[in-house]
């Protein structure tokens, strides 16, 4: 190919070039403009060392780099970095060929789930050919151009792969286009050949200049909004679903302003748990399947849902049977047309902050009748004082999740994030957490992916070092992943790892009971005779391992000692850990809402059998929003 020689060019490895243009991206929201990647983690081997590795190397003063013990962990890290920073700053992770890149695909899946943006960098095959088969190499026997990293496809919102240093530019503009898109971002997936990687190009000047990417407040259709209006006016029992939308457009004060005008009440999703102060009149608190029954009660009888930022997950609906109401009708806003059309609302595609506003003034002053305003302020008041109940610590003895959470959540400051994901105690968090701020709760549930805990509290750590992090974390999902507590400590991050011992897997016992499974290979035990694991419980010492990492570890097994554990915790100038057993039994539930788990149709088990029933009976009540 003949080169245009018309502007400058830099000669610089494909490698050099990827991390020169990272530290050189800027965006801008409301008139703030900030650097876009805060650096990068890297596992190295074969594959990356000598390509990515050696650009690391060379501007690591210009763009940090952090060293990860699990690339599934790294992504993670990324994901609770850019959601801490409201999804204006990301970071790179780089890894080998074969089971390193793909390590990655979990985090990926559940980048693009959640709308986070992270940019991954996985090494590839040789581009030449000219080795044959290299290490680590997945051959295809249909097709030489398909390689373990085409199964981030289905898991990116962006991929490419670079076979050409020419076609690196195009690249990262397009991926830079995703990543700071509010409605198309996610995980970015860039493979690149180890060749490529370490191969010179004379690459133009400009492509390294400062760019400053401007995020919009695209505003919702004119015509859409008086629609909307029309519909919400007509309405005697609407419900306002707040989800992460608010939180990533900045938008809590509108949604407040908008709830208090019209005197609607606010229910959350998890991702939308920080979006309505807990404490606000109109805060319904959580709803849908892991929510409260008074939150959703008002939602089963309302006529008018206006969804704003949500995506209408199955837990939000709780699998379509939450809003009973046969007359239902919906308002969606959303940055996103794919979400803003779901449940055949009517459609705002449009920033919330700047549709919120819009959509307020074309009400004209319309509000709710005195009595919908006061149902709603009652509710809300009711389940404050329920919330209250369930923590309550009534003696000195092991504590139950709840009131383990509640200790927990009065030793939180104002500014203090929280993180956790999968198990049981999403479902109590989004119930019973009370945020201090918007920033304050991180709750993995798009994906709801075990391991996300600990290398999310690192990444919200190392997005805004002036908070304390608590990262919760289940004993099922330490066992999993729970060596990035070394990186926590290799930052010297500000983090205390809570480590809840509920001897197994809690959250998939209570359901496989309920679905007639019988809580089957749920629980942590030796096997006993024959087939079953029913022999004594495998003892753990989570307080030493967690101690072997470096972090400085307190233990408690009733209120007092976890209180005092969690003060002094906080207090410590690093990573810290609290070990925690809890009442594997006493769990709280009650949320009035179903989730759709099929439940086998025929079996011989009575258990099963009588599951089966309940379960089409709960069916019975599922349908479309048409």
């Amino acid at each position: 190919m003949t080169q245009n020689t018309s502007h400058p060019t830099i000669r610089l490895t494909v490698g050099q070039a990827v991390i020169r243009f990272l530290q050189a991206q800027y965006v801008e929201r409301d008139g703030t403009t900030e650097k876009f990647f805060g650096g990068g983690f890297g596992i190295f081997g074969h594959g990356n060392v000598a390509g990515l590795g050696q650009a690391m190397l060379q501007y690591q003063d210009e763009f940090p780099y952090y060293q990860g013990r699990n690339e599934q962990g790294m992504v993670h890290i990324g994901i609770g970095y850019a959601k801490m920073r409201n999804r204006l700053g990301a970071l790179v992770v780089s890894t080998s060929i074969g089971p390193g890149a793909t390590n990655m695909v979990t985090g990926a899946g559940t980048a693009t789930v959640n709308h986070l943006p992270v940019l991954l960098l996985p090494s590839d095959v040789f581009a030449t050919r000219a080795t044959g088969a290299v290490l680590q190499q997945q051959e295809m026997p249909y097709s030489m151009d398909v390689t373990a990293n085409d199964s981030f496809r289905p898991v990116s919102r962006y991929f490419d792969r670079i076979m050409r240093p020419e076609q690196l530019a195009s690249a990262l503009l397009e991926a830079m286009r995703v990543l700071t898109s509010p409605a198309d971002t996610g995980a970015v997936t860039i493979a690149l050949p180890q060749d490529v990687q370490a191969e010179a190009f004379d690459f133009p000047e400009a492509l390294f200049a400062d760019r400053v990417w401007h995020v919009a407040r695209n505003r919702a259709d004119r015509a859409a909004i008086h629609r909307a209006a029309d519909i919400i006016k007509a309405a005697s029992r609407p419900v306002i679903i707040a989800g992460g939308g608010v939180i990533y457009s900045d938008a809590i004060d509108q949604l407040v302003r908008f709830a208090e005008a019209t005197g609607i009440g606010v229910g959350v999703t998890q991702a939308g748990k920080a979006a309505m102060p807990h404490e606000h009149p109109l805060a319904l608190g959580a709803l849908g399947a892991s929510g409260s029954r008074f939150a959703n009660d008002i939602a089963g009888e309302a006529d008018v849902v206006i969804g704003i930022g949500t995506r209408y997950t199955d837990f939000t609906t709780a699998s379509n049977t939450l809003f009973a109401n046969p007359d239902v009708r919906f308002v969606n806003i959303n940055v996103a047309e794919i979400d803003a059309l779901k449940e055949a609302a009517t459609a705002l595609v449009g920033d919330a902050r700047e549709t919120l506003d819009d959509l307020l003034e074309a009400l004209g002053g319309w509000s709710v009748a005195d009595a919908g305003r006061e149902a709603a302020i009652a509710s809300a008041t009711e389940w404050r004082a329920e919330i209250d109940r369930i923590i309550e610590v009534d003696d000195g003895g092991t504590l139950s999740q709840a009131q383990m959470l509640g200790i927990l959540n009065a030793v939180s400051g104002e500014r203090d994030v929280i993180v956790n994901a999968a198990g049981s105690m999403p479902g109590d968090l989004h119930r019973l957490w009370r945020p201090g701020s918007s920033k304050g709760y991180d709750i993995e549930y798009g994906n709801s992916c075990m391991g996300y805990e600990i290398p999310g509290a690192i990444g919200n750590a190392l997005a805004d070092r002036s908070r304390h992090v608590f990262g919760l974390i289940g004993d099922g999902t330490y066992l999993m992943l729970s060596q990035e507590i070394l990186t926590a400590v290799q930052e010297h991050l500000k983090i205390t790892f809570v480590v809840v011992d509920n001897y197994g897997y809690g959250s998939i016992a209570a359901l496989s009971d309920t679905l007639g499974s019988q809580t089957f290979g749920t629980r942590f035990n030796e096997r006993g005779d024959g087939s079953m694991h029913n022999g004594a419980r495998l003892e753990v010492d989570f307080a030493a391992n967690a101690a072997s990492y470096g972090a400085k570890v307190w233990s408690a097994d009733n209120a007092a000692d976890f209180t005092r554990a969690l003060e002094e915790a906080k207090a410590y100038d690093g990573t810290s850990v609290v070990y925690v057993q809890v009442d594997a039994q006493a769990r709280f539930g009650g949320s009035g809402a179903w989730w759709d788990v099929p439940v086998a149709e025929v079996s011989t088990l009575e258990s099963t059998q009588n599951a089966r029933a309940a379960y089409e009976e709960k069916r019975a009540a599922q349908h479309l929003y048409l």
